[in-house]
């Protein structure tokens, strides 16, 4: 007889238990992607936005990773509806769709999450992993619980928007993205400005009137720090490339004998 399989729960359902802690996984690297899944951090996120990834290293981080405990979050490159159904069939349950500055385009990636009559997303369950190829029982009926949507709020125009995008119906969380919002500002780099640091903290308030989770990414361990204690209720505190960069430089550095 088939084995029954159950789907973990949804990245929304994890946050029960927030705040929670995590780290990116950008390298494409299976091996990379499990050292970092086995050391402890609440969730991951697979970014197929600034990383080199096809729709198979996607499916093989997955399941590098499947066994480790870790939700795992996939970030899209871009809010595009056949993109997400796509991501979507390879079993990627948790999204983040970066660039989401006004309430129609979280309109247009809340659709792309859900089958009609609720959304737009192409029925093709039965020959995809996302539903482990039927062995999902009811999977369609029951498809709406198995996925949760996280909007990045990456511009100041989102920032102005925020309360309105986080109202969204199917909009589960918002995560703020610092880099490119100080670039958006006229800072490039200078995440921790007086200016960005205020406008994170607006987007805060907004979304947690709206009764949402709000997240952020923060490499700065005091800064992330000072995320949580302001209310966020999820964080990314480092990424497999720079945990290998920066222990690698740190221990040539350490015998080097230059200087």
């Amino acid at each position: 007889m088939p084995i029954p399989v159950e789907l973990p729960p949804t990245f929304t359902r994890a946050l029960d238990d927030a705040p929670l802690i995590g780290a990116w996984i950008c390298s494409g690297s299976q091996v990379a992607a499990e050292i970092v899944a086995s050391a402890g951090f609440d969730w991951l996120l697979i970014d197929g936005e600034h990383s080199p990834y096809s729709l198979e290293t996607i499916a093989e981080l997955l399941r590098a990773t499947d066994a480790y405990g870790p939700t795992r979050m996939v970030r899209v490159p871009v809010n595009d509806t056949a993109l997400i159904k796509q991501y979507l069939d390879v079993g990627a349950q948790n999204l983040m769709v970066p660039m989401v500055d006004t309430v129609a385009e979280a309109e247009k990636a809340v659709a792309a999450m859900y089958y009609p009559p609720h959304g737009v997303r192409g029925v093709g369950s039965a020959l995809a992993r996302s539903s482990r190829w039927n062995g999902v029982e009811g999977y369609l009926q029951k498809a709406a619980e198995t996925v949760s949507l996280t909007v990045q709020i990456e511009s100041f125009t989102a920032v102005e928007n925020a309360a309105e995008i986080a109202a969204v119906d199917g909009v589960d969380q918002v995560f703020v993205g610092p880099s490119d919002l100080a670039a958006s500002m006229g800072l490039l780099g200078q995440q921790t400005h007086p200016d960005v640091l205020d406008a994170v903290q607006r987007t805060f308030d907004a979304v947690r009137a709206a009764d949402k989770p709000v997240g952020v990414n923060a490499f700065n361990l005091e800064q992330a720090q000072r995320y949580l204690d302001a209310g966020a209720s999820f964080a990314l505190v480092g990424a497999d490339v720079q945990l290998l960069s920066g222990a690698a430089r740190t221990l040539a550095d350490k015998f080097s004998k230059k200087g």
